[in-house]
């Protein structure tokens, strides 16, 4: 596009106005570590913006103080409706917070926690509380056979242990 259709002022207000992040109508159920993760990144966040408050006539630190702006208002929100939940050590089933073994149809051996949805990292192999797997695993026990139901098609698991 021509320089001569755009205006200055658009430039400078490029995103500065930015979508705010949709926050989950589910529980917002954390673990210890899921709490001090949403802490550790709201203060974080906040030193960012302290240091890029400094900087008012630079139009990037403006459009990364309007990131910042909306990742605190999330993450402030979802502090504030955060439940701690710790599992009963002496439970016999799937809870949340629960480190769980899983055998799959080919035998290969899976863990996975069941941790908030602000938590969940699959590549750490953690996963949601309302994840299709945390729903197939929760309530069940050592030995259960559930079905993960899945995109790329239905999986049997053998729950082989649980852990708190």
């Amino acid at each position: 596009m021509s320089r001569g259709f755009v205006k200055e002022d658009d430039l400078e207000l490029a995103g500065t106005d930015l979508p705010e992040r949709p926050i989950s109508a589910l529980p917002n159920y954390v673990t210890a570590a899921g709490l001090a993760q949403l802490k550790a990144q709201a203060e974080a966040l906040e030193n960012e913006h302290r240091a890029l408050s400094a900087n008012k006539e630079d139009p990037m630190a403006q459009q990364k103080l309007g990131a910042i702006e909306r990742d605190l208002r999330y993450l402030e929100a979802r502090l504030e409706s955060a439940t701690l939940t710790q599992p009963d050590p002496n439970a016999d089933h799937v809870v949340f917070g629960a480190m769980v073994s899983v055998e799959d149809e080919a035998g290969q051996t899976l863990q996975f926690a069941i941790v908030g949805e602000d938590e969940a990292d699959i590549h750490a192999n953690k996963v949601s509380w309302s994840s299709p797997l945390a729903k197939a695993l929760i309530g069940h026990k050592v030995g259960d056979e559930v079905t993960w139901v899945r995109p790329a098609g239905n999986t049997k698991l053998v729950i082989t242990a649980i852990q708190y």
